[in-house]
């Protein structure tokens, strides 16, 4: 990926951040998948009073990704405010060892500090489909 490329996935995370539906938190986030076909898909965080029901903005990307038929996602954004980027929480970790074992994923604050880590580095040794077997 061309520092052009990661450019255009941060800012298309950064406005998907806009429309997060964060009233409990108040902590907006914003994502973006590349997807191996080049389309891009954006996600925010849509929290719920039952914070079970919460879905984070990594999550909504790649779920729209996948339900759209696209089979391999490149990178990842995500784009919070803070002094520093902010990783994915466990559970979105845990979604992308499921969906985009092989993606980079960028992470932003919203000052332009960022962060680049494989999948495989956020979540070493994880539980996936190998466990299973």
């Amino acid at each position: 990926m061309t520092e052009r490329e990661v450019d255009a996935l941060v800012s298309c995370a950064m406005q998907a951040r806009e429309k997060a539906y964060a009233p409990y938190s108040g902590f907006s986030v914003g994502a973006a998948v590349l997807t191996g076909s080049g389309e891009i898909y954006t996600g925010c965080n849509i929290e719920n009073a039952s914070y079970g029901a919460t879905c984070c903005a990594e999550r909504v990307a790649l779920f729209k990704a996948i339900s759209q038929g696209e089979s391999e996602i490149l990178m990842i954004a995500v784009v919070a405010e803070g002094e520093e980027a902010v990783p994915p929480c466990g559970i979105c970790r845990q979604v992308m060892i499921e969906l985009a074992p092989q993606a980079v994923v960028v992470m932003s604050n919203l000052e332009g500090k960022r962060e680049r880590w494989t999948v495989q580095e956020l979540l070493p040794n994880a539980f996936a489909k190998s466990s299973m077997e």
